[in-house]
């Protein structure tokens, strides 16, 4: 696995379990999950400089969303952080 494409699914991972220790009282539903994981990642995170650039709050939300709706349509297996970090990598290298 690329090393970009590994960084990427830690951080999307360091911040599924940050999602879920704020959510914890509601178990971690959260309707807006997508807007909350955008503004951590580009906040609080290291994303920016691992994809080599500063996405707008809601492009990184539509792509969030359209990860999760590729990954769970698709049954690709594997972990979808690594399926979600792969899909950012290529969007914002391209």
């Amino acid at each position: 696995m690329d090393n970009g494409i590994r960084e990427i699914a830690e951080v999307l991972h360091d911040a599924a379990e940050t999602h879920h220790l704020v959510f914890k009282i509601v178990d971690g539903e959260d309707a807006d999950w997508a807007s909350w994981y955008a503004d951590w990642l580009l906040r609080l995170s290291p994303l920016p400089r691992l994809l080599g650039a500063s996405p707008v709050r809601s492009e990184l939300v539509y792509l969030l969303v359209k990860c999760d709706k590729d990954f769970t349509a698709g049954a690709r297996g594997g972990r979808w952080e690594d399926d979600y970090a792969q899909q950012l990598l290529t969007h914002f290298r391209a």
